[in-house]
C-alpha cells in the first residue's frame, strides 16, 4: 500500500506541482493550504508523513508542528526559505525530522520524503528484520512497533529521538557522544549541530518527566556526551 503524504503549504502552485510529482512516484497525497486546516484533516485521517512549509498566513509551520508534537509522533519534512538557517535549526530543535530550502527540485523532495520514511521504517521494521525488544530497568523499547513505554505508560516519540533514545539504550552505561547519535538517527545527507542533538535530548527528558517527575535514566557528561543509566 502507498504513503500517504499530507502537503501543507499557502502556495496553489506549490501545491500543485507537488502533489503531482509526488503521485506520479506512486503517493497519496491530501494537500492543505494552512496550519489550521492541515490540524483539523490530520485528526481525522493521519497521514504517513508530513511536509510543512514554514511561513503561513493564520498558523505558520513553527506552530503547527508544536500542536501537531502534542499528540503524534508522525515524520514531518519542514519547507523553509531559502539561506534560512534559523528556521532550519529551530524546526529541527523543534521536533521535525528533516527540511528542504526553496526553491527545491522534486527529485531532491522525493529523496528526502523517502529517506525518512526509510528511516521510520528502519525503527519499526518486521519481517526478516525483525529486532528484539529494548528492556532498560523501567524502559521498554519494541522497535518493529515504534513503540516505547516507561514503567507501562507510553510514551509518543518521533523517529529522530527514539532512534536516539535506542542508540543510547542498547548499551547502557556506554557514553555516546554527539556525533554517534547523530549518525544513529540521520542520514548522511543531513547536517546537524551539536546544538540539535541537546534539543532532542531535552525533549526527551521533558516527554518522560511528563510521566515520571524523577526520571534522571539519561545523563550528562559535559564535554562527552550522553548515557542511558539502567535502574
Amino acid at each position: 500500500m502507498s504513503e500517504t503524504i499530507a502537503l501543507v503549504d499557502d502556495d496553489q502552485n506549490i501545491r500543485t506541482s507537488v502533489t503531482i510529482a509526488l503521485e506520479g512516484e506512486g503517493f497519496r497525497v491530501r494537500s492543505f493550504g494552512d496550519g489550521i486546516e492541515a490540524l483539523r484533516g490530520l485528526q481525522t485521517q493521519p497521514a504517513d508523513l508530513v511536509v510543512l512549509d514554514i511561513k503561513m498566513p493564520r498558523m505558520d509551520g513553527m506552530e503547527a508542528l508544536t500542536k501537531l508534537r502534542r499528540n503524534s509522533d508522525v515524520p514531518v519534512i519542514f519547507l523553509t526559505s531559502k539561506d534560512d538557517e534559523v528556521d532550519e535549526v529551530l524546526g529541527l530543535k523543534m521536533g521535525a525530522d528533516d527540511y528542504i530550502t526553496k526553491p527545491f527540485s522534486m527529485r531532491l523532495l522525493v529523496e528526502r520524503i523517502r529517506a525518512v520514511l526509510r528511516r521510520r521504517e528502519a525503527a519499526g521494521a518486521g519481517g526478516e528484520g525483525e529486532r528484539k525488544i529494548i528492556i532498560r530497568g523501567d524502559l521498554m523499547l519494541d522497535p518493529n512497533r515504534h513503540h516505547c513505554e516507561w514503567r507501562g505508560r507510553e510514551i509518543k516519540l518521533t523517529v529522530t529521538e527514539f532512534l536516539i533514545l535506542e542508540s543510547l539504550a542498547i548499551r547502557p552505561g556506554h557514553v555516546k557522544t554527539r556525533d554517534q547519535l547523530m549518525d544513529a538517527a540521520y542520514e548522511e545527507n543531513v547536517y546537524v549541530d551539536d546544538r540539535t542533538i541537546d534539543s532532542h535530548i531535552k525533549r526527551l527528558r521533558k516527554k518522560f518527566k511528563a510521566v515520571d517527575e524523577g526520571f534522571t535514566a539519561i545523563d550528562t557528561l559535559y564535554g562527552v556526551g550522553y548515557r542511558f543509566r539502567e535502574n
